[in-house]
């Protein structure tokens, strides 16, 4: 039956041609580019002019002279080399706990069965309609008891994984990942961790790659946590810009430097591994 209504789907009138987008859509793609470019194209403007011309209306709206005298100062004021270190850590060991133990809980919630699971369930899901600023009292507290005060363990150990990651993975794999594989690898005498790391894992990789780096860029960018359990000797990026904007008068253009300073190693990540996280979310699409 399936067999004929696939011949019957190949036998119609442009089955299997490719199709083409039209000018309208180019346009409009053009348009959407443009217009998500456009904030890192004034961060680099502003960051090649000085304060003072920044300031003026109407503002620059082409690159100016002190674009590497910026970079280089907001670098040595900000000890931007300690901060994107620190940053690389916490953020690659966040992404890494997360797809890894999102992965794990994913595959749980959604092949196998156990009692009490959808209660399990439903209280991940309902953490993630409680504000994390309601924990930051006792959370502080408790990472100051664990010795981890103004040390990087104290941004890592609280978001070594998260409720959106298990969800979203829990979603994927009941889609994609079929009954009768589990099935059969439990015919074949595999236990689950051996069924997670042959079966699971390869057909999860598309939504890892996302997940990845969607955690990576959200731990990167997250200030709110850093900014109160570190301190200035030992900062993640977004906490070392603070120093940037101290002082009576603000300079606009160091700032603006030292924020395209802290996007460089994001957009980077995008360029290298931009095509495989593409590549991957099409090839789970076509499996899906």
């Amino acid at each position: 039956m399936k067999t004929t209504h696939r011949l019957r789907l190949s036998l119609r009138p442009g089955a299997g041609r490719q199709h083409h987008a039209g000018p309208l859509a180019y346009v409009l793609l053009a348009i959407a580019t443009l217009a998500s470019l456009f904030p890192l194209y004034w961060t680099m403007v502003a960051a090649s002019s000085d304060n003072t011309r920044v300031s003026q209306t109407p503002p620059p709206f082409l690159p100016g002279p002190h674009l590497f005298e910026n970079l280089g100062k907001a670098w040595q004021d900000a000890a931007l080399g300690k901060a994107m270190t620190n940053s690389l850590i916490v953020a690659g060991v966040i992404a890494l706990s997360t797809v890894l133990f999102a992965t794990l809980a994913g595959f749980a919630f959604a092949k196998l069965r156990f009692r009490g699971r959808n209660i399990l369930l439903m209280l991940v899901i309902g953490t993630m309609m409680v504000p994390p600023q309601l924990g930051v009292v006792p959370l502080f507290m408790m990472m100051s008891e664990l010795g981890w005060g103004q040390r990087l363990p104290s941004v890592i150990f609280p978001t070594l994984v998260s409720a959106v990651g298990v969800f979203f993975m829990r979603q994927y794999l009941a889609e994609a990942l079929p009954d009768e594989l589990v099935e059969a690898g439990r015919v074949d005498g595999a236990h689950s961790l051996r069924i997670f790391w042959s079966i699971v894992l390869p057909v999860a990789r598309p939504a890892m790659a996302v997940l990845f780096m969607i955690t990576f860029v959200h731990a990167w960018n997250d200030f709110f946590w850093p900014f109160i359990a570190l301190d200035m000797t030992n900062p993640t990026v977004p906490v070392a810009l603070t120093q940037l904007s101290a002082g009576y008068v603000r300079d606009q253009s160091l700032i603006m430097a030292g924020a395209l300073l802290g996007t460089l190693p994001l957009l980077a990540m995008f360029v290298v591994f931009g095509r495989q996280i593409v590549g991957g979310i099409m090839q789970g699409a076509v499996k899906g």
